[in-house]
């Protein structure tokens, strides 16, 4: 039996979004709830992101 795991570049691609995102929100932030803030937002960017562009597209 051989298992197939795929490349794992979907999760790295996500964790640079991540971080990226992170310090983007944390290094705009003016307090430290507006912080904590933009943490929980760089957690679900990417629902943010598709979210966006459905509004977009679909105006």
């Amino acid at each position: 039996m051989k298992k197939d795991y795929g490349s794992g570049s979907a999760g790295a691609v996500y964790g640079l979004g991540f971080i990226g995102a992170a310090v983007y929100f944390i290094g705009h932030a003016d307090s430290f709830w507006v912080g904590v803030l933009g943490f929980l937002k760089a957690i679900v960017w990417p629902a943010l992101l598709v979210y966006q562009a459905f509004d977009f597209l679909l105006k």
